[in-house]
């Protein structure tokens, strides 16, 4: 239940006190309870708003205090700027705040703790923990010399309970140590001191056990009267323990029987086990002769390079199940023997890591084998990784593969930044190292199925095969990451660059040339590095490019523009269908302005696939936001009018998660209430990449903004996404629209889509209605809002102005 304050809204201030009305809402939507003032404010007295749902008295649904956008800024204690209806059926502003939030299930259940009184406690549960615990009870009192166990003692020995013994007899059953728990009884009862004793016993039924005898004094009036104490029964310990010895001595005959080089560490690098193999390869490339439980990193100090290559190979093995790489166990100058090196994580029981462990085999006669023929034909003889034939040869594979599945491959091309001043400072053969340490990093963060290549000099290339685009992007830059923070020492300098990245997704309509696709993948790094260098820039592979001169006209064209803050707005008017609505409500458009030289104005379809292939749609999406909050921001009398801006979200934009923070920033800066401002998403992005989508949503929700889902009904999927999905708005697909008249079939279809997101809370906007059928039929369906060239053509954005009026005083608007 929510309780609402509603004031009247007034753009200035006013010396008269605001009248204000309490509303009292239930978590359905229903009027509970209305105060004396809300005739007043609303028209409607209490008795006329009682039991019936609030949106009675609003314009339309986006005015719901229960809607998204609303309801995150009400929680938070702003206020909202809400169209009513009054009762004599004129459109007002009101400001809408919350007063009181209440849930019944919220109370809290009271509970307390407190001492168990022993004389209450029942018996039983004595019993029932000495039997699970196996454990016993004892008393002594020194006075008498009388002893009195609990069952458990008892049961310890495998003695009836109750059976008569005197702790002489219960003496005997003690295998050893009978002279020293005389000796503690006596001490304790002497001077207070509390014992612990572990003693092996032999039952009445002849059965072996290790026990932990403990006693203390029982004062009372200051002097020793009892001593009490417990009997414990060890034996599963001792099993275990000696188990976990027998464990460890086969582990050790097992590893000291090979001549592979075996070891073990804990999740913080501390060697848990080796075998003599390893510990003499270490201690021969490095100078240390390690021991158990001493700490990987800290006896590789003076060797930083191996360091953090070494602790990337153990972070990868804690990361994943298992994997093999082939390297050297240290890159130094000198040669060392080549090791295939199997990793495997360790777990525990309940499947937390708790390290992991390496066996490693020396492969130099397979290299050597192989170094003539085969191998040396397909891989880099600087890095181990696969040279360009073999690269080529594996995308061929992978492309066959791709018209038997449907998956989402992408191909990331890597080049090094200002690489050639690493050859002019340390030479070439520093170089080569720092390329092999380097690679060998790489190999590590990429996946086990990927495939990662040299292709020449400082370029690299990485395969991603069935790998969705958002998770491809995190992949590429987490790879860019790791460049910029590789620091190969030499002669105590740090050597250290980044890299610039394209990285081309592959879905389904692509080239079958790997040529062709990694030229594309080249322009898209070159246009990473012309940007700026020391970032990624991606796009979609396309079958039939344009022209190079064509592409690069257009792409200058483009970035002229976003330059010099020319993008041409227009916008198109969404217009209400089913109920009449006060307020403007418009979609922002885009189009990129004629140059000099007489390149004409490019519409998206032209302009789109050039801006996506350069990476130019993020840069586009915020450029349109900037100029159209920037245009508003001079037209104040628009501020009560504007109820709805959309604008089109890209891919690029709806993967990035810096997005959400920049709407934030620019709406901060607008007079406007951010919750005019839409931002609308494909439903194809958002079939594609459910849980990124959802993600925005709510932040974008959190940033004040509503979201509306884009071309709907083109999926099987639409009808989940309308119901389920974080989204204020359902616009409809244009193929939905069209011919809707003729087709019967789309009819249902449609009311189907527009009924689940009528009963989820959403507004539903048909577009493309490019004829009076097609109007007719959208409105008996009972479509919320109409979109289309029927209703209205896209004008200037220049032309969204107040209307004018001329009084005596001047001219008003306009």
């Amino acid at each position: 239940m929510k309780e609402f304050i509603i004031r009247r809204y007034r753009s200035e201030q006013s010396p008269t006190p605001e009248r204000h009305t309490v509303v009292r809402i239930d978590d359905e939507g229903k009027v509970l309870f209305a105060d004396h003032q809300a005739e007043a404010i609303l028209g409607y007295d209490s008795g006329e708003l009682e039991g019936h749902p609030v949106h009675r008295i609003l314009a339309s649904r986006e005015d719901d205090p229960f809607a998204p956008a609303n309801r995150h800024r009400i929680e938070r204690g702003q206020n909202v700027l809400v169209t009513f209806r009054h009762k004599e059926g004129f459109f007002y502003t009101a400001c809408l705040s919350l007063r009181l939030d209440m849930r019944d299930s919220d109370k809290a259940a009271s509970a307390t703790i407190t001492l168990c009184d022993s004389s209450t406690r029942d018996p039983r549960l004595l019993r029932s923990a000495e039997s699970s615990a196996s454990f016993g009870i004892w008393e002594l009192d020194t006075r008498t010399n009388e002893m009195a166990w609990t069952e458990g003692m008892f049961q310890l020995l495998e003695l009836r309970p109750g059976s008569e013994i005197t702790p002489e007899q219960a003496l005997f059953y003690c295998q050893t140590g009978q002279a020293k728990v005389r000796a503690m009884f006596r001490r304790c009862m002497r001077t207070g001191e509390g014992f612990a004793l572990d003693l092996d016993i032999l039952t009445s039924g002849q059965n072996q056990r290790r026990i932990t005898l403990n006693g203390r004094a029982l004062k009372q009036g200051g002097r020793i009267q009892r001593l009490g104490g417990t009997m414990v029964d060890r034996t599963a310990e001792l099993a275990l323990t000696k188990a976990r010895q027998h464990a460890d001595q086969m582990l050790a005959a097992t590893t000291r029987a090979t001549p592979d080089l075996v070891v073990a560490v804990d999740a913080s690098f501390n060697l848990q086990h080796f075998n003599d193999a390893w510990a003499s390869q270490f201690a021969e490339t490095f100078g240390v002769n390690p021991g158990r439980g001493d700490n990987l990193s800290e006896l590789l100090q003076e060797f930083p390079n191996e360091r953090m290559l070494m602790e990337r190979l153990w972070h990868r093995a804690f990361e994943r199940d298992s994997f093999v790489v082939e390297m050297a166990m240290a890159q130094q100058s000198r040669e060392l023997p080549v090791h295939e090196f199997h990793y495997q994580r360790l777990t525990n029981e309940l499947g937390e890591v708790t390290g992991a462990v390496h066996v490693a085999r020396r492969i130099e006669n397979r290299i050597s084998q192989a170094s003539s023929g085969e191998y040396r034909i397909r891989h880099d003889p600087v890095t181990g990784l696969m040279n360009r034939k073999e690269f080529i040869a594996r995308m061929l594979r992978t492309l066959e593969q791709k018209t038997h599945r449907n998956s989402c491959d992408s191909l990331l091309y890597l080049d090094l930044d200002d690489f050639e001043r690493f050859n002019e400072l340390a030479g070439s053969g520093t170089c080569d190292r720092y390329l092999r340490e380097l690679a060998g990093n790489l190999g590590v963060r990429v996946r086990q199925r990927d495939a990662l290549a040299r292709l020449a000099g400082d370029t690299f290339a990485l395969l991603i095969e069935n790998c969705p685009e958002a998770r491809a992007r995190k992949i590429a830059q987490e790879a860019l990451d790791l460049i910029g923070e590789f620091v190969f020492q030499w002669q105590g300098h740090k050597l250290q660059t980044t890299a610039s990245g394209g990285l081309l997704v592959m879905d389904r309509d692509i080239p079958r040339d790997p040529e062709q696709l990694l030229s594309q993948a080249a322009d898209l790094c070159h246009t990473a590095k012309t940007s700026g260098r020391n970032r990624i820039h991606a796009a979609r592979a396309v079958t039939h490019q344009a022209d190079d001169s064509t592409a690069s006209k257009r792409v200058e064209q483009i970035r002229e523009a976003l330059d010099g803050n020319h993008l041409i707005l227009e916008y198109q008017a969404m217009r209400p269908v089913a109920s009449p609505t006060w307020g403007d409500h418009i979609e922002i458009l885009c189009r990129i302005p004629a140059t000099p030289d007489g390149e004409t104005v490019l519409k998206p379809d032209d302009f789109l696939p050039i801006a996506e292939r350069f990476d130019l749609a993020k840069r586009l999406d915020r450029q349109v936001i900037r100029q159209t909050l920037a245009w508003l921001g001079k037209q104040p009398l628009l501020e009560p009018r504007l109820k709805y801006c959309g604008f089109n979200l890209s891919l690029a934009s709806v993967l990035d998660d810096t997005f959400p923070d920049f709407m934030a920033r620019a709406l901060s800066e607008s007079p406007f209430d951010p919750s005019c401002f839409c931002l609308e998403i494909r439903e194809a992005h958002a079939t594609q990449y459910p849980d990124d989508v959802a993600v925005l949503c709510d932040a974008l929700h959190r940033a004040g903004c509503r979201v509306a889902l884009d071309g709907a009904g083109a999926s099987v999927e639409s009808y989940s996404l309308a119901a389920k999905l974080p989204v204020d708005i359902i616009k409809l697909d244009r193929r939905m629209v069209q011919q809707l008249e003729e087709d019967p079939v789309q009819q249902v279809m449609l009311e189907a889509l527009h009924r689940i997101a009528e009963a989820a809370g959403k507004v539903t906007v048909a577009t493309f209605i490019e004829s009076d059928d097609a109007l007719r039929k959208v409105r008996t369906l009972g479509i919320h809002y109409g979109q289309g060239y029927r209703l209205f053509r896209p004008q200037p954005l220049e032309q969204l102005t107040p209307a004018a009026v001329d009084l005596t005083t001047g001219r008003i608007g306009g």
